[in-house]
């Protein structure tokens, strides 16, 4: 089995530490940024939600009990055991440390996500989630690794890739014709610094590019089975496909963790070119793991049913748990790709009484686009949540031609706007920019506009990177006290 797989020591090593630093990055959005959204005071409080959900659906130690600052303790926990393991410290004492700290990772994580509602709602979450439960069981450093876990999460690497592949061919026309590069830098959810540049790559590089993604996505995964280096190889081309994604837009820890399990392919014969390590004294693993390992295959197996249908299915469901622990999921994003970016701009204004003459200040999120001057930041692979939830908005507006038609307003929205209008703190760390510093405003409003980015000339002459026409407006001004009697009367 070696001379067919490869050794995978330095295999797991890499694994296991890339892991960490995914888990270190997700529990630091998680004590950041999850007591104003879904805190005691949030957009969605957790409390709120756990009266309506129960543990069978979504079990999280919160239904224990739920307070800020256990939240608090979970979050800096998470935080500095996934710290620990990418030092290594996890893996350099026994077996039961290393299971026992991924899988407390895996845990505490699983709490947050699944009262985590629309603020937790990524495909990427789920994703840490199986990836880590997985990690688990790789064993520490100086014990002899089974190839099982790291079968385990090829397998998950290539329900990822074919999952991808398949529903871009089956959903946008413009994956099909190889036209979808033409707009995905351009409309992208958070666009990066690179962004602009690689929407301006002639068309026929963009059609290149689109066939070189159906390989990788949809051929390539096929090779991870095979015996190395096949298997290397195709790993090696899932990485650069994906690493073409990372210096191209911000996706969160997406990109980063489908490269960690892209290391799942690689042997320790073609890592070594990169890290010449030396092999330590490996020590026998206990059977009782061995039985255990096979027992989690046989789990996987089985769970694998419901995925591997859906990859046939003309249905096909994107980004999909089967079961509330996030174990062996279905994935794949970007269907459909927009033709055109509309965004929404928040704006206030501290007038008692709008004028046409009103002086309205627009306040700044950390990645989305809004100020048109703006360079498009490099935030991953951090996630900015409110940013995300934001992006999609606009998919519930109706367009047609210049006109737009809003059919209501998501509740946490309603929210936002009014701890905006309260002057908020935790809600405005998680914004940019907030023109009216300490005395919030008496009005707010939001414009909803056309973006794209601008041309050579232009970017040239007036160090623009996009341009915006508004069409209308998303919500029409109102008052903190107008907000309170919506929220009364619901």
């Amino acid at each position: 089995m070696g001379a067919y797989f490869g050794d995978v020591w330095l295999t797991r090593l890499l694994m296991q530490r890339g892991m960490a630093a995914i888990y270190f990055v997700a529990f630091l959005t998680v004590v950041l940024q999850f007591k104003p959204l879904l805190g005691e005071r949030g957009l969605l409080p957790v409390r709120a939600y756990l009266r309506a959900a129960s543990f069978r659906h979504a079990p999280s130690l919160f239904f224990w009990r739920y307070s800020d600052r256990l939240a608090d303790v979970a979050g800096w926990a998470g935080v500095l055991v996934a710290a620990g393991a990418m030092l290594g410290f996890t893996e350099a004492g026994p077996l039961w440390v290393s299971v026992g700290a991924w899988l407390l990772l895996w845990v505490l994580y699983l709490s947050f996500v699944n009262v985590g509602q629309k603020f937790f709602g990524f495909g990427w979450e789920s994703m840490v989630l199986e990836a880590g439960f997985f990690t688990a069981f790789l064993g520490p450093t100086r014990m002899r690794p089974s190839v099982l876990p790291i079968l385990i999460l090829r397998w998950m690497l290539f329900r990822t890739e074919m999952g991808a592949g398949l529903i871009k061919l089956r959903h946008d026309r413009c994956w099909r014709d190889l036209t979808c590069l033409f707009y995905h830098y351009e409309t992208q959810p958070l666009p990066n610094p690179l962004s602009w540049y690689f929407h301006r790559i002639p068309k026929p590089l963009h059609k290149f590019s689109a066939l070189f993604s159906h390989f990788v996505q949809v051929v390539a995964p096929f090779g991870l089975f095979a015996p190395q280096p096949i298997a290397s190889i195709a790993g090696g081309l899932i990485i650069f496909h994906q690493m073409w994604l990372i210096i191209s837009g911000n996706y969160s820890w997406l990109n980063w963790l489908t490269v960690v399990l892209g290391i799942s392919a690689l042997d320790d014969r073609v890592l070594r070119f990169a890290l010449p390590l030396s092999l330590p004294q490996l020590l026998p693993r206990p059977l009782a793991f061995d039985v255990l390992l096979v027992l989690i295959s046989a789990g996987t197996a089985a769970l694998s049913v419901q995925p591997v249908r859906n990859l046939f299915s003309s249905g096909q469901l994107m980004n999909f748990s089967y079961n509330p622990f996030h174990l062996v999921n279905t994935y794949g994003a970007f269907g459909n790709v927009g033709k055109e970016r509309y965004e929404i701009a928040i704006e206030g204004t501290s007038d008692r009484v709008i004028t046409p003459h009103t002086e309205w200040r627009e306040y700044g999120f950390k990645a989305k686009p809004g100020d048109p001057m703006r360079m498009p930041p490099q935030v991953a692979p951090y996630h900015l949540r409110l940013d995300w939830l934001i992006w999609f908005l606009p998919f519930s507006v109706e367009v047609t031609g210049d006109v737009i038609r809003v059919f209501g307003y998501s509740l946490w929205f309603l929210r936002f706007i009014q701890k905006l209008l309260s002057g908020d703190e935790g809600i405005l760390r998680l914004m940019k920019k907030n023109p009216f510093g300490e005395n919030p405003p008496v009005w707010i409003r939001a414009q909803f506009y056309r973006y794209r980015f601008s041309e050579w000339q232009q970017k040239r002459q007036t160090g623009a990177w996009w341009v915006r026409q508004l069409l209308g407006e998303y919500m029409q001004p109102v008052s903190l006290e107008m907000l309170r009697q919506i929220e009364e009367g619901q």
